[in-house]
């Protein structure tokens, strides 16, 4: 069981955010999904540039960086602009959306360790594929968790079939793979399952990326319980930004087959308690700055409110200031 931490003071919350900052140094456009994703889709998933550059100053990321970066997006089908004169307004494409939909749903619920034995297999006759294709949905398959048992055939014990199904059909492969369900035998054949899944998936490496991120966040536990929303929002888009880099290489398996030293639910379980405390008063914050092309964000989607199985007091956080000019 963790030790409960000294309560923070706000001068030592601000400073241990500040280091923070600078010992993550996040890259402008990794950071931008994250806020994307975090902050923005429950809102809408639009957002004037001016506001954009104002969220993402205090993590050191400038007005050219973050001008690039967005360009970048949109030529990753990410984000969409909208002139509106001389603003830019930027929104979630279809694509985005869909990506971060997709994300979500290995990001907040509570790991699930249950499964019924068997495999999904994908086999992707990687001969048929042009060579960018391939590569394209090589990466994809991995992000998705699958592991590689040849070049052409791919193993998850737990498969997010809707995620899969929607990654076929944006890279336009869906006709080139085939997907069935498999018992052990066919997946494990003579192989001692852990020398199988060493091959499979690096388990040590995301293990130890989830005791890193358990050691960077740990000490905010001893946070007030009404920090500022200018720190809220910080530290609450670096506690994520850092989870998600780590659970989105996590493949997600059953408790059956992780080592017993597995951090992934210690490191879930921290997420949690943090967003918790900041994800009220960091919506204070939000709300003050970001703006669409037509005004104040939307209302914040009831979703939100589900995420790492429930937060409460987002209808009693104080109303926000509107900046104006």
């Amino acid at each position: 069981m963790a030790k409960k931490a000294n309560p923070l003071t706000l001068s030592g919350l601000e400073a241990s955010i500040d280091a923070l900052v600078g010992s993550l140094a996040p890259r402008a456009k990794s950071l931008i999904v994250t806020v994307l994703g975090d902050a923005l889709a429950p809102h809408g998933g639009a957002i004037w540039l001016g506001s954009l550059i104002l969220l993402m100053a205090p993590f050191g990321i400038n007005e050219r960086a973050v001008r690039t970066s967005v360009l970048r997006l949109v030529r990753e089908d990410w984000l969409v602009a909208k002139p509106r004169g001389r603003r830019s307004d930027y929104s979630l494409t279809e694509a985005g959306s869909q990506r971060i939909a997709d994300s979500e749903r290995r990001i907040y619920p509570s790991p699930r360790w249950d499964w019924d034995g068997r495999w999904h297999i994908v086999f992707t006759g990687l001969g048929a594929i042009a060579g960018d294709n391939r590569a394209r949905l090589r990466r994809t398959l991995r992000w998705l968790g699958f592991g590689v048992v040849n070049g052409n055939v791919f193993a998850h014990p737990r498969a997010d079939l809707d995620g899969l199904a929607h990654a076929l059909a944006e890279l336009g492969l869906a006709d080139e793979v085939v997907t069935v369900r498999a018992e052990p035998e066919a997946i494990l054949g003579d192989k001692p399952r852990r020398d199988l899944l060493g091959g499979l998936w690096n388990l040590d490496e995301v293990s130890a990326a989830y005791r890193r991120f358990i050691e960077r966040f740990t000490h905010f536990r001893g946070l007030a319980d009404h920090p500022t929303p200018s720190a809220s929002f910080t530290l609450r888009i670096l506690l994520m930004h850092e989870y998600r880099r780590v659970q989105l290489r996590d493949p997600g398996l059953p408790a059956a087959l992780l080592p017993p030293d597995w951090a992934g639910m210690e490191a879930w379980t921290l997420a949690r308690e943090l967003y918790r405390k900041l994800a009220a008063t960091s919506q204070v914050y939000l709300t003050s700055i970001a703006e669409t092309d037509t005004g104040p964000l939307p209302p914040l989607a009831a979703s939100f409110g589900e995420r790492f199985g429930g937060i409460v007091g987002l209808d009693r956080a104080p109303a926000s200031t509107k900046r104006s000019g």
